[in-house]
């Protein structure tokens, strides 16, 4: 089983880091789509916080997650990573998860220096299609 297929199998819980109000964003397509195949996904934007982002309670950062949070799902630049792996570890995150286009040395090297699983440059939409569904498409997609 390939790395990826088990994250997608094992881990359910996602905090989404820069998913928009906006539904033709690749994050929000992204978060709607992981929420239709039984993912909890906590938004995470600090300009829309206190709001719902597709029926949930968006937080300003991650470390304002109460429950337990699986993977952290970076929409990013690439320069905030580090940042953000260095709070994936303060909640306790399984894996941090750089989207498309989004690389950083650092924050690969820190958290697995901690046991945290570390994917970059991948989508996890298209991830799970690839995995779980057998479709392979170009991203975006607006259709349901």
């Amino acid at each position: 089983m390939s790395e990826i297929k088990e994250i997608l199998s094992k881990y359910k819980k996602i905090a989404m880091i820069g998913v928009s109000n906006d539904p033709t964003k690749a994050s929000t397509i992204v978060m709607k789509y992981m929420q239709k195949y039984g993912f909890k996904v906590f938004p995470i934007n600090p300009k829309a916080k206190g709001q719902k982002i597709l029926g949930e309670k968006v937080f300003e950062k991650i470390t304002d997650i109460k429950e337990q949070v699986d993977i952290v799902d970076v929409f990013r630049p690439s320069k905030e990573a580090l940042d953000i792996a260095k709070d994936t570890i303060k909640i306790g995150g399984k894996v941090l998860w750089l989207q498309l286009g989004i690389r950083s040395e650092e924050a690969r090297l820190l958290v697995e220096s901690k046991n945290i699983e570390y994917v970059e440059n991948k989508c996890t939409k298209m991830e799970y299609q690839k995995h779980f569904l057998k479709i392979r498409q170009a991203f975006p997609v607006l259709q349901e």
